[in-house]
């Protein structure tokens, strides 16, 4: 017979044959359980038996294959065997692990029922998309809680911002990232706080935290040039030397000039920072401030201020200073978050906030077990090598 004599089966056929063969299953596993109960077979009369059978009940179990109705056999003393699904429990765990998946990838409380039934048929409500999501509260305690067991060179600190309920009305929060370079070469998401402003109390609050948890070694701390920001780190972190972002210090600078010269003192300030060595950094500064920098005085009076903190990365091994000299991963880090919130708009609190951002940042940073981030052996270099 012509294969093209035969016809592919309509979604709805498979969809049935998909929701029998998973009725079969449960029902197998639910004859074991209630077997185990009673010490029986359905109509063996055994000796020694330890209960009987008491008929069954409905329940209406929601799954990927769609919804499945299921007898669930119950015992005169031991109760049912509704173990095998979970007490109370409507939904199956691929479900909700689907559901939970799909939240964090930017599908809306709102629009959860039109993909669930497209996908299965049953329609998922705003509430229980919101309670299904609750477990990522998990996976916000683990990060804040996990202990920190190597040391940490390098560490970037940055903050975005987004809309949440607080105290009744929809204000402007801060989400306070840190992530940082270990010894093993490898970047760590380190932690994920909500503050209400980028504040010095908000900043010294996350690195106390990190601290508890046993943040040490850090060498160098990288961030923008956020005043509050480097108080904390100077409080909190002594030792530590504080580099000012490259990028963040020219975006300043170039706001100080006119459009039609920005494109051209871009290129000349980022030259300044890519220099060979901090002598030829500082050869470069005065250049362009002896040519382009005379029609631009107050971008040169911005350059010059930030100059020495936006320089610290010198001081370190050559082929790190350009991981060093910027926050762009936390950048990155932070366009993936605003891409995801976008769909929420104005969150329901500060919790939901928090357990959203939090799950969007560790599924960004899982890759980043793949490969090595920096050669973190360099540090040990002798100090003729490192040097500027």
């Amino acid at each position: 017979m012509d294969v093209s004599e035969f016809e592919a089966p309509a979604h709805e056929e498979v969809q049935a044959d998909l929701r029998a063969l998973f009725r079969g299953a449960i029902r197998m596993t639910l004859e074991e359980e209630v077997r185990e109960l009673v010490g029986a077979g359905r109509w063996q009369r055994m000796v020694g038996r330890a209960d009987v059978r008491n008929g069954s009940y409905l329940r209406t179990l929601v799954t990927t294959a769609g919804a499945v109705d299921v007898a669930v056999p119950r015992t005169r003393h031991s109760g049912s065997a509704g173990d095998v699904l979970g007490r109370y429990k409507r939904r199956s765990g691929e479900l909700d692990e689907a559901i939970t998946s799909a939240y964090v990838q930017g599908v809306s409380t709102r629009k959860m029922g039109k993909v669930t039934r497209a996908l299965m048929g049953e329609d998922v409500s705003r509430s229980t998309v919101s309670r299904v999501t609750r477990t990522l509260e998990e996976k916000v305690e683990g990060l804040r809680t996990q202990p920190l067991t190597q040391a940490f060179p390098y560490l970037y600190l940055d903050a975005t911002f987004l809309d949440a309920r607080w105290a009744r009305t929809v204000q402007n929060v801060s989400a306070l990232v840190a992530y940082g370079v270990g010894e093993d070469g490898h970047r760590h998401l380190l932690a994920v706080t909500l503050g209400g402003s980028e504040s010095v109390d908000s900043w010294l609050d996350l690195l106390r935290q990190l601290l508890e948890r046993g943040l040490k070694g850090v060498r160098l701390v990288i961030a923008d040039g956020h005043a509050g920001l480097a108080a904390a780190a100077r409080q909190a972190l002594p030792e530590a030397r504080l580099q000012r972002c490259t990028v963040h210090l020219t975006r300043n600078v170039l706001a100080k000039a006119p459009w039609r010269l920005r494109g051209r003192l871009g290129k000349e300030t980022s030259a300044v920072f890519e220099a060979a060595s901090l002598q030829d950094a500082r050869k470069r500064l005065e250049a362009l401030q002896e040519g382009l920098g005379r029609q631009v005085p107050e971008a040169m009076e911005c350059l010059r201020e930030g100059f020495a903190a936006a320089t610290c990365f010198f001081a370190f091994p050559k082929a790190h200073w350009k991981r060093l000299r910027s926050t762009n991963g936390l950048e990155r880090l932070h366009g993936e978050v605003k891409r995801r919130i976008r769909s929420v708009g104005a969150f329901p609190d500060r919790a939901s906030a928090l357990r959203l951002i939090t799950a969007v940042a560790l599924e960004v940073t899982g890759v980043w077990d793949d490969r090595r981030y920096l050669d973190m052996s360099l540090l040990n270099s002798t100090p003729d090598t490192v040097a500027a």
